[in-house]
C-alpha cells in the first residue's frame, strides 16, 4: 500500500533544515553531460524524480560516485548514444517531466537527442513547444512520431542567434542555454525566465568555461565556446520545502525553525505568507515561526479581499499556491487564490472541502476560501495525493485536522519530499508509512 497515515491535531516543534532544490537539481544533473570532466554536485535530494533522473544518467553511460549522503561526482566521458534507442530509456524518460532537459545538452555535444513524451505531475496543460522552438532557432532538425510519441531533434553544430521565448519557461530556458553554450557564435535568449534555478545553472556554466551574461534578467547574451570543464557546485535550499513548512506551521500552531534557508534567495515568498498572517522572524540565515493561536489574512488598502496569484519569478511561485489555499481555511478572513500558471493544480480542493474547510471552487483557476479562524477543525478523511505540491499540501491540512487521516497515492510526494515522514516524526508529528 502506498499510502500514509496521519493522526493529526498534534503541536510540533524543533528545527527542520530544507533539502537541495529540486528543480534546480533536475537541471544540473543535466548539465553535467556537456563536458567529459568530472563535475561534483552537492545539498542534492534523495527523491524519487532526482534519483531517475541519475538512473537515466547512469544509462547513458554516466560515470555517477556518491561521494557523501548528498554529493556525488558525475563524468560523461564515454556517453552510450545508443541507450536511447532501448525499452528501457524509454520507460524510465516517460516517468520524469525532467528528463526532457537531457535534450538541450546532448543536442550540443553530441548533434542528437531523442525522447519519449515525458511524464510529471497531472496538473494541466504543460507543452514542450518552447523547449523545441528555441532548440530550432539554433538550427536542430526536429521531428515529432506521433505513433510512437517520441521526440528527436539533430543538428551538427549548433549556431547562435536571437531567441524570443515564446513563454517564461523555467525547464525551457534552461534547455536552451545548455545548448546554446556549445554553438556557433553568439545567442541572445530574450524573454528568458530568471528564476534562482536558471541563475544557478548559468553560474554553474560559467564555472565550467562558457560566456553567459544578464544572469539574473530575462535577457540572457552568451558567446559559444568550443568545450566546456568540470566543475563543483552546491544546491540551494528548496524554497517550495521552505514554504510548506512555514504553512505547516501556522497550520499545527507550532514554534518551528527553518534552519540554512539562503533567504536573499526566497524572493517575496516570506512578504506573501506575511499577507496570510504568518509571523516570520528571519535570524541570520535561519526563519523562527512562532506559535500562534490564530492569524489574519490582511485585505488590501482599500479594504477589499486579498488575492494571491502565481506568475513568473519575481512573482509568487504555482508550487507553493496549494499550501497557500491550505492555510487559508483555518485563517481568519477571507483570500481569492487565483492559480494563473495551471488549470488543474486547483482540482485537490474537493478533499479539503471534505475535510470541512469552506471553499468555493469558482472555476479551474480561481477558489474563494473562508477561513474558520479555529472554530471549526478539519477532520481527518481518506484522501489520494494528485500531484507533489497538491499532496503535501493535504498532508498539511491532516496534520492539523481532528482524528485519523489515510493518504494514498504518496509516491507522488516523495518525488518531490526527501524523507518527509522520518523528518515530520523528529517534530513530534504522528505519521507512518503504510
Amino acid at each position: 500500500m502506498d499510502a500514509f497515515e496521519v493522526i493529526g491535531g498534534k503541536k510540533l516543534s524543533g528545527t527542520i533544515t530544507p533539502q537541495g532544490a529540486k528543480n534546480e537539481a533536475l537541471q544540473i544533473l543535466s548539465a553535467v553531460l556537456l563536458t567529459d570532466e568530472p563535475v561534483t554536485i552537492s545539498n542534492v535530494p534523495n527523491i524519487l524524480d532526482v534519483n531517475r533522473l541519475t538512473e537515466l544518467l547512469k544509462g547513458l553511460n554516466v560515470k555517477v560516485e556518491q561521494l557523501s549522503t548528498d554529493t556525488f561526482r558525475f563524468q560523461a566521458d564515454d556517453i552510450d548514444l545508443d541507450f536511447f534507442q532501448s525499452a528501457e530509456f524509454q520507460k524510465n524518460a516517460q516517468r520524469i517531466r525532467g528528463s526532457v532537459m537531457l535534450i538541450g545538452p546532448l543536442l550540443a555535444r553530441f548533434g542528437k537527442a531523442y525522447l519519449p513524451k515525458p511524464g510529471g505531475d497531472k496538473i494541466g496543460r504543460r507543452r514542450l513547444d518552447t523547449h523545441f522552438l528555441g532548440l530550432q532557432k539554433l538550427g536542430g532538425a526536429f521531428r515529432f512520431d506521433q505513433e510512437e510519441n517520441t521526440f528527436s531533434i539533430e543538428c551538427p553544430k549548433l549556431k547562435g542567434t536571437y531567441i524570443l521565448m515564446d513563454e517564461i519557461s523555467v525547464t525551457g530556458t534552461a534547455n536552451v542555454v545548455m545548448a546554446a553554450v556549445l554553438a556557433e557564435g553568439k545567442t541572445q535568449i530574450y524573454n528568458a525566465a530568471c528564476e534562482p534555478y536558471v541563475q544557478q545553472l548559468c553560474r554553474m556554466l560559467n564555472r565550467m568555461g562558457a560566456k553567459i551574461s544578464g544572469v539574473g534578467s530575462n535577457l540572457l547574451s552568451i558567446e559559444g565556446v568550443e568545450k566546456l570543464g568540470g566543475t563543483e557546485h552546491r544546491l540551494l535550499p528548496d524554497m517550495i520545502e521552505i514554504g510548506s513548512f512555514i504553512g505547516l506551521a501556522a497550520m499545527t500552531q507550532s514554534e518551528l525553525t527553518i534552519a540554512d534557508v539562503q533567504v536573499n534567495e526566497l524572493g517575496n515568498i516570506l512578504s506573501v505568507f506575511e499577507k496570510m498572517g504568518v509571523t516570520i522572524n528571519i535570524k541570520g540565515n535561519n526563519l523562527h515561526i512562532p506559535a500562534k493561536d490564530e492569524y489574519e489574512i490582511q485585505t488590501f488598502i482599500d479594504g477589499s479581499v486579498l488575492s494571491i496569484y502565481d506568475s513568473p519569478w519575481p512573482g509568487f511561485t504555482p508550487d507553493l499556491m496549494s499550501i497557500i489555499l491550505v492555510m487559508a481555511t483555518q485563517a481568519k478572513g477571507e483570500v481569492l487564490i487565483h492559480q494563473k500558471m495551471f488549470e488543474s493544480r486547483l482540482f485537490f480542493v474537493d478533499k479539503v472541502i471534505d475535510m470541512g474547510a469552506k471553499v468555493i471552487l469558482c472555476d479551474p483557476h480561481r477558489a474563494t476560501v473562508i477561513g474558520l479562524n479555529r472554530q471549526s477543525q478539519l477532520r481527518g478523511i481518506q484522501m489520494s495525493s494528485p500531484d507533489i505540491r497538491a499532496g503535501v499540501a493535504l498532508l498539511i491540512a491532516a496534520l492539523s485536522a481532528k482524528g485519523k487521516s489515510i493518504i494514498n497515492n504518496i509516491h507522488q510526494i516523495d518525488r518531490g519530499y526527501q524523507n518527509i515522514d522520518t523528518r515530520l516524526r523528529a517534530l513530534g508529528a504522528d505519521i507512518k508509512r503504510l
